[in-house]
Protein backbone atom coordinates (compact mmCIF):
# COMPACT_ATOMS: atom_id res chain seq x y z
CA UNK A 1 0.00 0.00 0.00
CA UNK A 2 0.93 3.70 -0.70
CA UNK A 3 0.53 6.64 1.12
CA UNK A 4 1.21 9.60 -0.05
CA UNK A 5 0.63 13.51 1.05
CA UNK A 6 1.53 16.58 -1.18
CA UNK A 7 1.49 20.19 -1.21
CA UNK A 8 2.58 23.33 -3.20
CA UNK A 9 3.09 27.26 -1.67
CA UNK A 10 4.61 30.10 -3.93
CA UNK A 11 6.17 31.00 -0.83
CA UNK A 12 6.87 34.30 0.24
CA UNK A 13 8.68 36.19 -2.32
CA UNK A 14 6.79 34.91 -5.83
CA UNK A 15 3.57 36.19 -6.80
CA UNK A 16 2.62 33.38 -9.04
CA UNK A 17 3.34 29.50 -8.37
CA UNK A 18 4.79 28.15 -11.67
CA UNK A 19 5.34 24.56 -9.88
CA UNK A 20 3.32 21.65 -10.14
CA UNK A 21 3.18 18.24 -9.77
CA UNK A 22 0.80 15.07 -10.22
CA UNK A 23 -0.09 11.92 -7.68
CA UNK A 24 -1.59 9.06 -8.46
CA UNK A 25 -1.02 6.01 -6.37
CA UNK A 26 -2.89 3.53 -8.51
CA UNK A 27 -0.87 4.46 -11.13
CA UNK A 28 2.36 5.00 -9.08
CA UNK A 29 3.08 7.51 -10.68
CA UNK A 30 4.29 11.06 -8.94
CA UNK A 31 5.95 13.98 -10.13
CA UNK A 32 7.06 17.36 -9.24
CA UNK A 33 8.08 20.22 -12.56
CA UNK A 34 8.91 23.80 -11.39
CA UNK A 35 8.60 25.73 -14.59
CA UNK A 36 10.67 28.67 -15.51
CA UNK A 37 10.19 31.48 -18.11
CA UNK A 38 7.26 33.89 -16.19
CA UNK A 39 4.44 35.73 -17.25
CA UNK A 40 2.61 32.59 -17.05
CA UNK A 41 5.37 30.35 -19.35
CA UNK A 42 6.59 28.82 -16.29
CA UNK A 43 3.10 27.92 -15.35
CA UNK A 44 2.16 26.65 -18.89
CA UNK A 45 5.36 24.68 -19.57
CA UNK A 46 4.78 22.86 -16.38
CA UNK A 47 1.66 21.61 -16.82
CA UNK A 48 1.78 20.51 -19.95
CA UNK A 49 4.97 18.19 -19.18
CA UNK A 50 2.79 16.85 -16.15
CA UNK A 51 -0.34 15.93 -18.17
CA UNK A 52 1.66 14.63 -21.12
CA UNK A 53 3.91 12.26 -18.66
CA UNK A 54 0.25 11.23 -17.05
CA UNK A 55 -1.53 10.18 -19.84
CA UNK A 56 1.54 8.72 -21.29
CA UNK A 57 1.91 6.53 -18.58
CA UNK A 58 -1.65 5.65 -18.11
CA UNK A 59 -1.16 4.60 -21.69
CA UNK A 60 1.89 2.12 -21.40
CA UNK A 61 4.72 4.03 -22.25
CA UNK A 62 7.86 3.90 -19.84
CA UNK A 63 8.92 6.71 -17.52
CA UNK A 64 11.68 7.86 -19.94
CA UNK A 65 9.58 7.49 -23.01
CA UNK A 66 6.85 9.68 -21.33
CA UNK A 67 9.10 12.58 -19.97
CA UNK A 68 11.36 12.12 -23.70
CA UNK A 69 7.69 12.76 -25.38
CA UNK A 70 6.72 15.12 -23.36
CA UNK A 71 9.90 17.50 -24.03
CA UNK A 72 9.00 17.37 -27.65
CA UNK A 73 5.20 18.25 -26.58
CA UNK A 74 6.52 20.84 -25.04
CA UNK A 75 8.99 22.85 -27.62
CA UNK A 76 6.24 22.37 -30.50
CA UNK A 77 3.84 24.49 -28.15
CA UNK A 78 6.80 26.77 -27.03
CA UNK A 79 7.26 27.51 -31.42
CA UNK A 80 3.94 28.95 -31.69
CA UNK A 81 4.56 31.62 -29.43
CA UNK A 82 5.92 35.30 -30.65
CA UNK A 83 8.03 35.64 -27.22
CA UNK A 84 11.45 35.40 -26.96
CA UNK A 85 11.38 34.35 -23.03
CA UNK A 86 11.89 30.84 -22.24
CA UNK A 87 9.14 28.00 -21.92
CA UNK A 88 10.99 25.19 -19.87
CA UNK A 89 10.43 23.08 -16.98
CA UNK A 90 12.36 20.50 -14.70
CA UNK A 91 10.94 17.80 -13.62
CA UNK A 92 11.69 14.95 -10.93
CA UNK A 93 9.34 11.59 -11.29
CA UNK A 94 9.21 8.26 -9.88
CA UNK A 95 7.03 4.97 -10.68
CA UNK A 96 6.68 2.52 -8.00
CA UNK A 97 5.93 -1.06 -9.60
CA UNK A 98 4.60 -3.85 -7.38
CA UNK A 99 8.13 -4.96 -6.40
CA UNK A 100 10.24 -2.12 -8.18
CA UNK A 101 10.58 1.61 -8.46
CA UNK A 102 11.91 3.90 -11.49
CA UNK A 103 12.89 7.49 -10.98
CA UNK A 104 13.53 10.15 -14.06
CA UNK A 105 14.39 13.22 -13.67
CA UNK A 106 15.77 16.72 -15.61
CA UNK A 107 17.06 19.89 -13.95
CA UNK A 108 17.29 20.79 -10.10
CA UNK A 109 14.21 19.33 -8.59
CA UNK A 110 14.86 16.17 -6.21
CA UNK A 111 13.83 12.71 -5.21
CA UNK A 112 15.69 11.34 -1.85
CA UNK A 113 14.93 7.79 -0.26
CA UNK A 114 14.87 7.67 3.07
CA UNK A 115 15.32 4.23 3.91
CA UNK A 116 17.05 4.27 7.81
CA UNK A 117 19.06 7.65 6.37
CA UNK A 118 18.26 9.79 4.03
CA UNK A 119 19.80 9.40 0.21
CA UNK A 120 19.18 11.91 -2.54
CA UNK A 121 18.63 9.33 -5.62
CA UNK A 122 18.82 11.98 -8.22
CA UNK A 123 21.86 14.20 -9.41
CA UNK A 124 21.13 18.04 -10.04
CA UNK A 125 21.63 18.85 -13.40
CA UNK A 126 23.19 22.58 -12.35
CA UNK A 127 26.22 23.95 -12.60
CA UNK A 128 27.62 23.74 -9.06
CA UNK A 129 26.90 19.93 -9.22
CA UNK A 130 29.21 20.24 -12.30
CA UNK A 131 31.71 21.88 -10.62
CA UNK A 132 31.47 19.03 -7.27
CA UNK A 133 31.70 16.39 -9.96
CA UNK A 134 34.92 17.83 -11.00
CA UNK A 135 36.38 18.61 -7.42
CA UNK A 136 36.82 22.49 -7.90
CA UNK A 137 33.89 23.13 -5.52
CA UNK A 138 33.00 20.97 -2.13
CA UNK A 139 29.51 20.36 -0.87
CA UNK A 140 29.35 22.77 1.74
CA UNK A 141 31.21 25.79 -1.01
CA UNK A 142 27.93 24.60 -3.50
CA UNK A 143 25.37 25.33 -1.16
CA UNK A 144 26.41 28.77 -0.85
CA UNK A 145 27.62 29.53 -4.37
CA UNK A 146 25.86 32.03 -5.93
CA UNK A 147 24.88 30.46 -9.05
CA UNK A 148 23.68 27.51 -7.47
CA UNK A 149 20.51 27.84 -9.00
CA UNK A 150 21.76 27.35 -12.57
CA UNK A 151 20.66 24.57 -14.55
CA UNK A 152 22.31 22.68 -16.92
CA UNK A 153 19.07 20.77 -18.44
CA UNK A 154 15.70 21.86 -18.89
CA UNK A 155 12.47 20.39 -20.72
CA UNK A 156 11.39 22.75 -23.28
CA UNK A 157 14.99 24.50 -23.51
CA UNK A 158 17.81 21.85 -24.23
CA UNK A 159 18.25 21.21 -27.37
CA UNK A 160 16.12 17.42 -27.59
CA UNK A 161 19.35 16.16 -29.65
CA UNK A 162 21.71 17.04 -26.01
CA UNK A 163 18.96 16.43 -23.54
CA UNK A 164 20.19 14.03 -20.73
CA UNK A 165 17.40 12.41 -18.46
CA UNK A 166 18.47 11.32 -15.47
CA UNK A 167 17.20 7.22 -14.64
CA UNK A 168 17.95 5.15 -11.26
CA UNK A 169 16.06 1.88 -10.36
CA UNK A 170 15.61 0.09 -7.48
CA UNK A 171 14.20 -2.75 -5.42
CA UNK A 172 10.63 -2.02 -3.61
CA UNK A 173 11.20 -3.04 -0.33
CA UNK A 174 8.50 -2.64 3.00
CA UNK A 175 9.08 0.75 4.77
CA UNK A 176 10.80 3.23 2.26
CA UNK A 177 9.50 6.26 2.17
CA UNK A 178 10.33 8.67 -1.58
CA UNK A 179 10.46 12.69 -1.47
CA UNK A 180 9.86 14.58 -4.36
CA UNK A 181 10.65 18.35 -4.50
CA UNK A 182 11.45 21.53 -6.39
CA UNK A 183 14.26 23.43 -5.32
CA UNK A 184 11.88 25.66 -3.69
CA UNK A 185 12.38 23.25 -0.13
CA UNK A 186 15.95 22.00 -0.85
CA UNK A 187 17.29 25.91 -0.95
CA UNK A 188 15.92 26.86 2.62
CA UNK A 189 15.68 23.49 4.49
CA UNK A 190 19.02 21.40 4.96
CA UNK A 191 19.10 17.84 4.66
CA UNK A 192 19.08 16.93 8.10
CA UNK A 193 15.98 18.64 8.66
CA UNK A 194 14.36 16.80 5.91
CA UNK A 195 15.61 13.44 7.28
CA UNK A 196 14.35 14.39 10.71
CA UNK A 197 10.92 15.22 9.57
CA UNK A 198 10.45 12.23 6.79
CA UNK A 199 11.58 9.53 9.05
CA UNK A 200 8.98 10.84 12.13
CA UNK A 201 6.90 7.94 12.69
CA UNK A 202 4.25 9.95 14.51
CA UNK A 203 3.31 11.76 11.62
CA UNK A 204 1.34 10.91 8.39
CA UNK A 205 2.91 11.23 4.83
CA UNK A 206 0.43 14.43 4.65
CA UNK A 207 1.41 15.86 8.35
CA UNK A 208 5.16 15.46 6.58
CA UNK A 209 4.56 17.13 3.77
CA UNK A 210 2.99 19.99 5.66
CA UNK A 211 5.51 20.53 8.01
CA UNK A 212 8.25 20.28 5.02
CA UNK A 213 6.49 23.04 3.61
CA UNK A 214 6.45 24.87 6.67
CA UNK A 215 9.94 24.78 7.20
CA UNK A 216 10.28 25.98 3.66
CA UNK A 217 8.84 29.05 4.76
CA UNK A 218 10.36 29.24 8.00
CA UNK A 219 13.65 29.13 6.14
CA UNK A 220 12.52 32.72 3.90
CA UNK A 221 10.39 30.89 1.45
CA UNK A 222 12.55 32.57 -1.61
CA UNK A 223 10.71 30.49 -4.09
CA UNK A 224 7.54 28.18 -5.10
CA UNK A 225 7.59 25.08 -3.16
CA UNK A 226 6.42 21.88 -3.99
CA UNK A 227 6.35 18.60 -1.85
CA UNK A 228 5.49 15.10 -3.01
CA UNK A 229 5.70 12.21 0.47
CA UNK A 230 5.25 8.54 -0.71
CA UNK A 231 5.73 5.66 1.85
CA UNK A 232 5.52 1.84 1.12
CA UNK A 233 3.39 0.38 3.71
Amino acid sequence: MIEFGHGTHVGLRRTRNEDTYYADASLGLFLVADGMGGHQHGEVASAIVRDAVADLVARGHSLVEAVRAADERLIQHSRSFRDPRPMGTTIAAIRLHADSYEVVWVGDSRVYLWQKTLRQVSHDHSLVQELVAAGTLDAAQAARHPQRNVITQALGITAAEQLHIGMARGKLEHGMCFLLCSDGLTEEVDDAIIANIVSRQDLSAQESAEHLLLAALDGGGSDNVTIILARIN
